[in-house]
This record gives C-alpha cells, sequence and structure tokens, in this order.
C-alpha cells in the first residue's frame, strides 16, 4: 500500500496520543518584519525617529528661547547649558533642538516632491514608449544637465524671505530628473514581462497596469531614491543656510555653523559652537546611508543574509559570506542510512523513499 507522506502521523513510543508536529511560521510573517530586523536598517529608523520626535516637540523642550541673550558670552557646556553659548550667550541646545525642524522638513518635503515628479515622468515614459517617451526624456535630460545647487541659489536669493517651504520646493523641483532616468529605464525591462502582457491581455486600463504590476515591482528603487533625494535636500539646505543664501533670522544648523564662521568660534578654541551641529548632520546622513543599506539588503538576493556571516545552507554545512564573493556549494555529504529498530513497519512512497515507520 502506498501511503503519501502528508497522511501519515508520528507515533511517540509509550505514548496513546498522537504528537501534534510544531507549527512553523508562514512565509508571509517570516517576511513581514524582514526589513526591520535588519541591523543596519533598524538602526537607521531609530535615530531618524529620535529626529521627527525631535523637530515636532524641539521648539516646546527646548530648554531657553534661542534668541535669548545673557550675561553667559561663549561659555563651554555648564549644567545650565549643555552645548555653552555663542558670543551673545544664547543657548546652543536650544538652537540645535529649534533648528531641526527646518532641517526635517525640507528633507522630506524635498524627497516628497523630486519623488512624485521621478514616478510621473519617469514611468510613463517607459511604459508608453514613442513620441511620448521621446518627448518626456527631453524634459528629463535638460534638467538632468542644469545644475541644481547654483539654481536653488539664484531663486532663492531672488526670493525675498524665502521661507523652508519655498527652499523646499526649489530643491524638489530641480532633483527629480536622475531618479526619472532610472525609473524609466527599469520600465522599458518590466513592461514587456508576461504578468504585464497577461494583465493587457485581459483588457486591464493603463493605470490598473502601472499601479498594480509595474510600480510594486519598483518600490525598492523608489524607497531608494527618496531616501537618496532626502539627503541631498538636506544637505542642500544647510548649505544654503551656511554661505548665508537662506535667511539666517529662521535657525537650523546651518544658521548655526554661519554664526560660528562668522564669529571665529575656531580661532576662539569655542568648539561646541560648531561640534554639536556637525554631529547632529552627520548623524542624520548615517540614519538616512543605514536605510537606504537596508533597503538594498532587503531587496538585493545576494544581500539578503540581512549582514550575516555565516549562513546555513539546505545541505546543513554553515558557509562564511564574505563581501565580493559568492560561496560555492558542493554536493551534501554522504550520511549513513538511519538505523531502523528490529521489528519496526517502514511505510513508503510511491518512488520507494521511507516517510515513516
Amino acid at each position: 500500500m502506498t501511503i503519501s507522506p502528508s497522511s501519515i502521523e508520528q507515533v511517540i513510543p509509550g505514548q496513546g496520543s498522537m504528537a501534534q508536529p510544531a507549527r512553523r511560521p508562514t512565509k508571509a510573517k517570516r517576511r513581514r518584519f524582514r526589513f526591520v530586523s535588519n541591523a543596519k536598517a533598524a538602526t537607521g529608523l531609530a535615530i531618524l525617529g529620535v529626529y521627527v520626535l525631535f523637530a515636532i516637540i524641539g521648539p516646546w523642550v527646548a530648554p531657553y528661547d534661542p534668541d535669548a541673550r545673557s550675561s553667559d558670552l561663549v561659555q563651554p557646556p555648564s549644567a545650565q547649558h549643555w552645548f555653552g553659548t555663542t558670543h551673545l550667550g544664547q543657548d546652543i541646545l536650544s538652537q540645535i533642538l529649534v533648528g531641526t525642524r527646518g532641517v526635517i522638513v525640507v528633507g522630506l518635503i524635498a524627497g516628497v516632491v523630486a519623488t512624485v515628479l521621478s514616478i510621473l515622468i519617469g514611468v510613463t515614459s517607459g511604459y508608453l514608449g514613442g513620441a511620448a517617451d521621446e518627448g518626456l526624456s527631453a524634459v528629463s535630460n535638460t534638467f538632468l544637465v542644469i545644475p541644481a545647487l547654483p539654481l536653488i541659489i539664484i531663486v532663492t536669493s531672488t526670493i525675498s524671505n524665502a521661507g523652508d517651504l519655498i527652499v523646499a520646493l526649489v530643491i524638489g523641483l530641480t532633483s527629480w530628473a536622475w531618479g526619472a532616468r532610472v525609473l524609466r529605464a527599469q520600465t522599458l525591462s518590466l513592461r514587456r514581462r508576461d504578468y504585464v502582457e497577461a494583465a493587457r491581455a485581459t483588457g486591464e486600463k493603463m493605470w490598473r497596469i502601472i499601479l498594480f504590476e509595474i510600480l510594486p515591482n519598483l518600490t525598492a528603487i523608489i524607497a531608494s531614491g527618496f531616501v537618496g533625494t532626502v539627503i541631498f535636500a538636506v544637505m542642500s539646505e544647510i548649505t544654503l543656510a551656511f554661505i548665508g543664501i537662506s535667511s539666517i533670522s529662521t535657525w537650523n544648523w546651518g544658521t548655526i555653523l554661519f554664526w560660528a564662521q562668522g564669529q571665529q568660534a575656531l580661532a576662539q578654541g569655542a568648539w561646541w559652537w560648531f561640534v554639536p551641529a556637525g554631529l547632529a548632520i552627520a548623524l542624520l546622513g548615517t540614519a538616512l546611508s543605514l536605510v537606504n543599506f537596508g533597503i538594498d539588503e532587503f531587496v538585493s538576493p545576494r544581500l539578503r543574509s540581512s549582514g550575516k556571516t555565516r549562513v546555513k545552507t539546505a545541505a546543513g554545512r554553515t558557509v562564511r559570506m564574505r563581501v565580493g564573493f559568492t560561496p560555492v556549494l558542493g554536493p551534501p555529504r554522504s550520511s549513513p542510512p538511519p538505523q531502523v529498530p528490529t521489528g519496526a513497519v517502514v511505510l513508503s512512497n510511491a518512488d520507494g523513499k521511507a516517510v515513516g515507520r
């Protein structure tokens, strides 16, 4: 008699009850938290969450008014002023907390605007093809060769009292071309896949094919482009404030560095005036880079080990993963046949393989 493996239950010797096999987590449940389980992505998201929290509550938790002057001129960090004071006695910690909101707002708004434009133009250009592709590609190439930072400097210096919203819109409207080119190239590869052709053959509308068939396969590229645009927007905002192009009456980390440079903080030995702002910029860039690395490891099959250096293969061997090297797995080691107790009944399937006893 032939018995399928799914219909056999293991009987524990000495017990009359049937032991239920341990339930393994489903594949969907294991994949649900794979991105967060990545150490780089989790660290970057945690640091980024702290920055967003300070951007929301920063002006409320600041110990002093960032514009308030005091008699403590250029004082090093102390119990009263954790990050020291400026040449006017202003508290540097309060300036950093209040300035976090402008940096985060500019980065997120510019990232959203640039990502939306790159999706609309890049995906549409790659999917439609023909004259529409030529026209949209020409627009992308035009914005691609325009120097973004000089254009941002000209626009922000022309507009009087340009706030964070104006700066974010200018950065977003001038930094979408590269992402559009990448999405167009990937869409050209996806539009002739079998599942897209099947959806088109069944009469699906173009917007539905783009939303439900193409965009899900572009999620990693879109997320990576968004993170890169946010990094560029943050650095552009800080650069504009540091060179004095944007309004210096609104506090952000670039404004702190502007006044520190103008008052010769380095020559005075006032390291506390520029080091905290520089560390805040570096830590934010590190957090965004870690999130970007986590996205790459989540998507790429070669990096999907989530940073693990040792991976256990299906054959039971442990292989050490090294960056730049693909491990070559040999045939599984031959194992001796299992020992069958005397008098035991062995059940086999149609191929003659033992499936239970």
